[in-house]
């Protein structure tokens, strides 16, 4: 079994144990539970410490013309990765300017529920007292997920 697969088992098990779904009334349909939860792959576009974007953000992109927007901002010099926004959206964390080396940010799950989306991702910093190299970076993480009819989107930085 993929690893993408057994996040979404590992999810949708998660939500039939959630208080009220094994517990519903009798004649409620209990497919529901099933109808509420995905959990989109992510597939990374690009990842890396030197973008052009100088402030902290997170973005959920939908549409070509936001995607033209965002990558002119983000690399203007490099030609801009073909996304299919028929299918999929992007995802993008962007930390910001940061001092010196050794900064990174993973998106690490994307789940769509209830018209909202939640996006999951780390931020590492390096450890006090690590030697780095005294360059700006601007540590910055982007994801293709599959395209879901979400009104709300929501970051969450986790450890």
């Amino acid at each position: 079994m993929s690893a993408a697969g057994a996040t979404a088992v590992v999810l949708m098990t998660q939500a039939l144990a959630l208080p009220g779904i094994l517990g519903q009334p009798p004649g409620r349909d209990r497919t529901q539970a099933f109808m509420m939860l995905e959990a989109p792959t992510t597939k990374t576009i690009e990842k890396g410490d030197q973008s052009n974007v100088d402030d902290a953000k997170q973005v959920l992109v939908r549409t070509g013309g936001e995607w033209t927007r965002l990558w002119q901002q983000h690399s203007p010099d490099r030609p801009r990765p073909a996304v299919d926004f028929s299918k999929e959206m992007v995802v993008g964390v962007f930390m910001g300017s940061r001092p010196h080396a050794g900064f990174s940010t993973a998106v690490v799950s994307a789940t769509a529920a209830n018209g909202a989306l939640i996006v999951r991702y780390t931020e590492t910093l390096p450890k006090p007292g690590t030697v780095s190299a005294q360059i700006l970076t601007f540590p910055y993480h982007l994801v293709a997920i599959p395209k879901a009819d979400v009104k709300d989107v929501k970051f969450e930085k986790v450890q």
